[in-house]
């Protein structure tokens, strides 16, 4: 019954679709409807049990996702295979400082060890980022989001100028050393701030945390992947769908149970990153011990 509903298909379809079932048992929308809680409650409360012991997590994005009114942050990891896996949900935004040091608590009382180096790819949040170095430590190496960092400096200067400041700051990415991007940021946040002082302020907030790839010397096959929040955009995006059919979110419950179901029924899909047979050197650079058979990984996202 869950599993239809996830497919986006509505009660009053589910009833519809199903008139034996109905004509035999009984099945109304009320009963369809507690069925589903009672399901979507077990897969909420099975995520938030999961351990990570035994799992070498390297990188952990953390996003925040909008249903109505309600806000859930997630948190995706991928091991040192490149597999993804969904490490947890909380409700809240990025910009709630509580919410973010619930999750990161979570993931750390759930055997995410707090003195291993990760990588974090992050939206920007500043309360998501002081929580990083509350739980783990302030010497984790963070990456920001750079399409988040575009889009944030877009919105504060005028429709004409728009793909030139896109050009330049894609150029910027491209460059070997983080001290040479930052320095193509920094003019063109010097031109900027003539006209457009809160666009060359945006820029700059966080600069050097947009190059903390380059900074690490990972590989450059790694970086379309690590660079951005936005590769778990195709997931974020089966969740939007498995949950179109609902019409109003009732409470805030409701949206934890709808949205830890459909990351479990979408993990099923995931594969491994672009660019996983290069993981172990993300392994190294962190100071882990590279997975010693990455034949076993299942594919290319």
């Amino acid at each position: 019954m869950l599993d239809i509903l996830l497919r986006g298909v509505s009660t009053r379809e589910y009833a519809e679709v199903l008139p034996q079932m109905a004509a035999t048992v009984g099945v109304s929308r009320s009963a369809v409807s507690r069925h589903a809680i009672q399901a979507s409650s077990e897969q909420l409360r099975r995520l938030q049990e999961r351990r990570w012991d035994g799992v070498e997590i390297l990188v952990l994005y953390i996003d925040g996702q909008r249903f109505g009114r309600h806000h859930i942050i997630r948190a995706i990891g991928v091991d040192g295979t490149g597999q993804k896996h969904v490490l947890g949900i909380e409700p809240g935004a990025t910009e709630n400082a509580a919410a973010v040091k619930r999750l990161l608590t979570r993931l750390r009382d759930h055997g995410l060890p707090t003195e291993r180096r990760y990588l974090f790819v992050i939206d920007g949040a500043k309360a998501l980022r002081a929580a990083i170095d509350e739980v783990f430590g302030s010497d984790q190496a963070v990456q920001r989001c750079r399409l988040h960092k575009i889009g944030n400096v877009l919105a504060e200067v005028p429709d004409e100028q728009k793909q030139q400041v896109v050009n330049l700051m894609r150029a910027a990415w491209k460059v070997g050393t983080a001290e040479e991007g930052e320095k193509r940021l920094e003019q063109l946040a010097r031109f900027l701030e003539h006209s457009h002082e809160s666009a060359a302020r945006s820029l700059r907030e966080g600069l050097s945390e947009l190059f903390t790839l380059q900074r690490l010397q990972i590989p450059a096959s790694l970086h379309r992947c690590l660079a951005t929040t936005n590769f778990i955009e195709g997931p974020q995006g089966a969740i939007r769908r498995r949950t179109s059919k609902v019409s109003r979110w009732r409470d805030q419950a409701m949206v934890q149970r709808w949205v830890a179901s459909g990351w479990l029924v979408t993990e099923k899909h995931f594969k491994c990153i672009d660019g996983h047979k290069h993981i172990w050197t993300l392994s190294a650079i962190l100071g882990r011990i590279p997975c010693p058979n990455p034949a076993s990984n299942k594919g290319v996202a």
